[in-house]
């Protein structure tokens, strides 16, 4: 144990300290508690990600006492460490490699016939600097925030006020679990042979360049990110769903536009399809997939199988130990407030079920330290806007058309490019980071629609395929909640060519009385 309270670390000596802890060159639990203070904690976080942390300072800032217990040595959780930080890496360079492959010998663009990017090397790239933002976390935390917390050392549950950790017993008027999720294994036999890989041994394992063939299990978010990643890297890459690829994208036109894109790449996507086996090489890495799909099971060789299947809440301690009440996903049910079945215990984050985002882990984190410290909020993210990574960024808010059209008596859509037979050969939409395509390949520059109820001018849903457009939709969907209208959209003010077009397109339509199509 070591009690770095009275210690100063620079974020470069946080650096080193959680590296040296993680490759094993120092151990022991770190230990940042003030006992001068003599008052009850209101709150222990077990689990010291996005939501421990920021929960743990919102909680703070009301003048409240907490602790957060975190088995890593570091704070901020999987994000940073080896889930959406990573995958947002990928998605950054598959965006890179499809304008480079799309441009290939054109302009001053190289002749990417036969360029194979690599893997390896890239995530070597990440492994190498990922240290850097739990290190500014850590000191935040301690030397800003004035959290209290024991790292590097994982907590025991003993009852709805106490834990247990590295020999000391820590007790609080509420206990607030954040103990994340892990990915779902792939269960097949050879479902566990090296070369088949989640987001999270990805980041820690890999050791060699995979081959000409990835095979992703999966058709929601995380499959699709680094699906396409590996496919932009210049690889074959097919996609084995069980039933649609992205069905999280409610709205169907947005939805195909960005499988069509996918699958102008070169990416096969094999829906009502499952691995059956997986086969392995002599020196036990596997070598080739036994794919059942509607038309009979086909072998396909490959030395790299990526699962993408969900994860797993992490509540069995709490569900043994408390008895607390679990979901059919292994998730922990709350109410509005965050509370669990147990008096005085929340939970929130992964460990609470879908979304599995970084932002709602953050969220409820905040929204359990309010309602501890007495504020009457109310926790719900099934409307919150969303968005996912193909080749390009897809962002949504509000109401798919076909949800629009069974809630409201007429809507009125607003879309790009134009719905029209030749409506993909038109170089718009043109914005950020599409100019390129807009000139030379339009049907590549994006999609975009919002969705009007006729009746009270109001915006109920938008939809967007492209890039730039993912920031605004957290704002604009604030706004829709508000009762946004097509015309105090259109009177809003754009900069340039604004990544969405929402605003200048709908200027076009708010002089109307009687709202049509565009």
């Amino acid at each position: 144990m070591t009690d770095i309270r009275q210690e100063h670390d620079t974020i470069g000596d946080w650096g080193k300290r959680i590296d040296d802890l993680i490759e094993g060159r120092a151990q022991g639990a770190l230990f940042n508690v003030n006992e001068d203070d003599d008052r009850e904690y209101d709150a222990i976080f077990l689990g010291g990600g996005a939501g421990g942390r920021f929960g743990s300072a919102y909680l703070r800032a009301m003048g409240g006492r907490q602790l957060i217990i975190e088995k890593w040595p570091f704070l901020g959780g999987s994000c940073p460490h080896n889930a959406c930080v990573p995958h947002h890496l990928l998605s950054e360079c598959a965006a890179q490699l499809m304008l480079e492959r799309t441009m290939s010998g054109k302009l001053w663009f190289q002749d990417m016939t036969g360029v194979r990017a690599p893997i390896k090397e890239l995530i070597d790239v990440f492994r190498k600097g990922r240290v850097g933002p739990h290190a500014i976390m850590n000191y935040q935390s301690k030397e800003q925030l004035d959290l209290e917390y024991v790292l590097n050392a994982e907590g025991t549950i003993l009852d709805s006020h106490t834990v247990e950790v590295a020999g000391r017993r820590f007790r609080a008027k509420n206990l607030v679990l954040g103990l994340g999720a892990r990915p779902q294994p792939l269960a097949c036999d050879g479902g566990d042979l090296k070369g088949v890989y989640n987001y999270v041994n990805l980041v820690e394992t890999l050791d060699y360049e995979p081959g000409n063939t990835v095979v992703v299990v999966g058709g929601s978010k995380t499959a699709v990110e680094y699906g396409c990643f590996f496919n932009a890297t210049g690889r074959r890459t097919i996609m084995v769903v069980r039933t649609q690829l992205l069905k999280l994208i409610a709205d169907q036109e947005t939805r195909q536009y960005a499988i069509d894109r996918m699958t102008d790449q070169g990416m096969e996507i094999w829906e009502g399809s499952q691995i059956e086996r997986l086969e392995s090489d002599a020196q036990g890495r596997v070598c080739a997939a036994f794919i059942r799909t509607p038309q009979g099971v086909e072998r396909v060789e490959t030395d790299f199988v990526f699962a993408g299947l969900g994860e797993i809440p992490n509540s069995e301690m709490p569900a043994k130990v408390l008895g607390v009440k679990l979901g059919a996903k292994n998730e922990i049910i709350v109410n509005h407030k965050l509370r669990t079945s147990v008096p005085n215990v929340y939970a929130i984050g992964d460990l609470i079920g879908s979304p599995m985002e970084m932002f709602k882990a953050r969220k409820s984190g905040t929204y359990a330290a309010r309602c501890i410290m007495g504020e009457d909020v109310s926790y719900k993210p099934e409307d919150w806007p969303d968005f996912l990574h193909t080749h390009y960024e897809v962002s949504w808010a509000g109401l798919s058309e076909e949800e629009a059209k069974a809630r409201y008596k007429n809507i009125i859509t607003i879309k790009m490019p134009p719905d029209t037979p030749d409506g993909l050969n038109v170089a718009l939409p043109a914005s950020d980071r599409t100019m390129l395509y807009a000139f030379l390949e339009p049907k590549m520059s994006g999609f975009q629609k919002i969705i009007i109820d006729e009746a009270t001018r109001r915006i109920v849903g938008a939809h967007h395929v492209g890039y730039g457009a993912k920031d605004a939709f957290q704002y604009l969907s604030h706004l829709m909640k508000q009762g946004l209208t097509i015309d105090q959209l259109g009177d809003l003010d754009e900069l340039f060519l604004n990544p969405t077009h929402f605003i200048q397109l709908a200027r076009l339509r708010a002089g109307q009385r009687t709202l049509k199509n565009l």
